[in-house]
């Protein structure tokens, strides 16, 4: 006989997936930003900096204050991290560097390239980093021609196409450039090499993306590496997960009832406890990277708006979503002016009743996050709704630590 297929409920789903994102129970401080890195398999990188960047926005959010010279050691002290196409740009704990054989090979059999490219460049590269050790784009040529950001020198093409191709590998930055190494130096020994099959490399990413979910549909579980559909469904029945329905979860189709979706039997083995964290979120951030998903489990609808015209702009360059609670209840669009975090919109969700609850998580998170950067005033120019913009301003005075 088939066993039944568990049931979740929203609510259940949604727990599981804040647990397995590490932002529901203790955090396991013991395995610091590393820790992290483990649990959520990839880590985003960007070059926006707000508040800070967006890979040091992700540890925060789970540990508190760490500061940057453990994020620096976790992800670029050369033995326990690499940076490679996972979601997007992304830190990938050092484990996973034969996960990716398929894609390595995926571009290996590309025929076409954006930028045009000699060979002999492209072995000189290789030969310079043979003969000089680890070196950045500049020291390699320099990374520019002299025009616009995006016009690479052809030593800057030939070292992130060796990058694609696994021919060259990130372990380490130098502030934040790159800094370029042979794999077979940089990577372990036992690590470097790329024997697994594309089926077994997809299995376990398949895996790994179900873990750091907890709970997920067919779709999410493609997202989280950007694997295609057809690739998750050819593995996902020995990945170990499995099958679920969440009811109230939108069905293929669009109807309604119990969507199918997988989760990680460990995730299913004891009920989510624990403290919820307060915390203001990477738009980045592994909990909200994937649209449908946030919008799916919170009911939040997030997009980030740092690539859209200001006048077109309804939140800010860089919002943030707030967390607390288990529940997204709001965005910030922060800056920092000398000791001051500004928070040029403060936007809660919903009708005046419900925001007006979620204003004293909005003040606490704006305080923690102020100090996490050397902030000591918090200044609120904009709220929506504009009836709590006095409360706000209030609850921030109230718990900003008084000054020596």
């Amino acid at each position: 006989m088939t066993a039944a297929v568990v049931t979740l409920s929203p609510d259940e789903a949604r727990r599981i997936a804040l647990r397995a994102q590490g932002l529901l129970g203790s955090p396991d401080r013991r395995a610091g930003v590393r820790g992290v890195l483990r649990r959520l398999g990839a880590v985003q990188l960007d070059t926006i900096s707000v508040l800070a960047r967006s890979h040091e926005l992700l540890p925060y959010a789970r540990l508190g204050a760490v500061g940057r010279p453990a994020v620096e050691e976790a992800y670029w002290s050369g033995d326990t991290a690499f940076e490679y196409w996972s979601h997007a740009a992304c830190v990938l704990p050092i484990e996973e560097w034969p996960l990716f054989a398929f894609r390595r090979r995926a571009y290996r059999a590309r025929t076409t390239w954006h930028h045009e490219l000699p060979d002999a460049a492209y072995r000189q590269v290789l030969d310079q980093l043979r003969a000089e050790g680890p070196l950045t784009a500049t020291e390699l040529g320099g990374a520019k021609n002299g025009g616009l950001w995006w016009d690479w020198s052809e030593s800057k093409v030939a070292v992130e196409r060796a990058l694609m191709l696994g021919d060259v590998v990130v372990t380490r930055r130098r502030g934040w450039k790159r800094v370029y190494d042979l794999p077979e130096r940089a990577v372990p020994e036992e690590l470097y090499h790329d024997r697994l099959t594309d089926e077994e490399c997809l299995r376990r990413l398949v895996a790994q993306a179900g873990a750091a979910m907890g709970v997920a549909t067919q779709a999410d579980l493609a997202d989280y590496h950007r694997l295609r559909g057809a690739e998750v469904a050819a593995v996902i029945e020995d990945t170990g997960l499995v099958p679920v329905e969440v009811a109230g979860w939108p069905a293929a189709g669009g109807q309604g009832g119990r969507h199918r979706a997988w989760a990680d039997p460990a995730a299913l083995a004891a009920p989510p406890r624990g403290r919820h964290r307060t915390t203001l979120l990477s738009p980045f951030d592994s909990l909200v990277w994937d649209r449908p998903r946030t919008e799916r489990i919170f009911g939040f609808v997030h997009r980030l708006e740092a690539y859209v015209p200001r006048p077109k702009r309804i939140y800010g360059y860089f919002a943030m979503p707030l967390l607390a609670g288990g529940q997204l209840l709001g965005r910030v669009d922060p800056a920092r002016e000398g000791r001051t975090l500004v928070a040029r919109h403060a936007a809660f969700e919903g009708p005046l009743p419900r925001a007006e609850k979620a204003v004293p998580a909005m003040a606490q998170a704006l305080v923690e996050a102020a100090g996490w950067v050397g902030c000591d005033q918090v200044r609120v120019e904009r709220c929506t709704p504009a009836e709590l913009a006095g409360p706000l301003a209030a609850e921030v005075a109230r718990v900003t630590p008084a000054g020596d």
